[in-house]
């Protein structure tokens, strides 16, 4: 009898993310799952236990890489609305970029899972958190540089900020070009 064969973990939970960003959770069967990693029904559910349990590591791996990469955006050099600016048009090109226009896995599984589903729900949460921590920090050095009214709430600006991003992932699911994108970065960075 032969040996098993072998998978990293860690490459499965990346290829698993992939097919989760590109159909959602419920559009996913066990059997895309088996297809873009390689291995057998089998030992999928002997290394992840279900393809909830796999799908949950895809959403955390997502938001770990997703919100370090917006945060290294916003921790450049600069002023804070050119910082905001350039974190703003990089989610523009990324979604414009992106053939398969998935948006953001956190804003699908939002709007696919919550309420109904703790844990993903839980995940999301955490995310947009982050997000606008990063968002926050940022409103808060421009407050201090003096760019950057004082006076204005840097938590709800950075509320606001979060809900743009997430307006904006959706419209760049069926945006013809960056026309509509770019008027809305434009907008946020007068506002504030």
């Amino acid at each position: 009898m032969g040996r098993p064969k072998q998978f990293d973990p860690d490459v499965a939970v990346e290829r698993a993310m992939g097919v989760f960003w590109r159909k959602g959770y419920a559009g996913t069967t066990p059997q895309d799952l088996v297809d873009e990693i390689g291995i057998g029904k089998g030992s999928l559910y002997n290394a992840f236990g279900s393809k909830h349990a796999l799908f949950e590591r895809a959403l955390a791996r997502y938001r770990d890489s997703q919100a370090a990469w917006l945060e290294a955006l916003l921790d450049h050099p600069g002023s804070a609305k050119d910082r905001l600016r350039g974190a703003l048009e990089a989610l523009v090109e990324l979604d414009l970029g992106d053939e398969d226009r998935r948006g953001c896995m956190a804003v699908n599984t939002a709007a696919e899972s919550a309420p109904s589903d703790a844990g993903t729900t839980e995940t999301v949460r955490g995310m947009f958190a982050r997000t606008e921590g990063a968002f926050r920090a940022t409103v808060e050095a421009g407050q201090r540089a003096g760019e950057i009214d004082a006076g204005r709430d840097a938590a709800a600006v950075a509320s606001w900020l979060l809900a743009t991003v997430i307006g904006m992932r959706v419209l760049a699911k069926t945006a013809e070009d960056d026309t509509q994108l770019r008027r809305v970065v434009d907008a946020a960075l007068a506002s504030i």
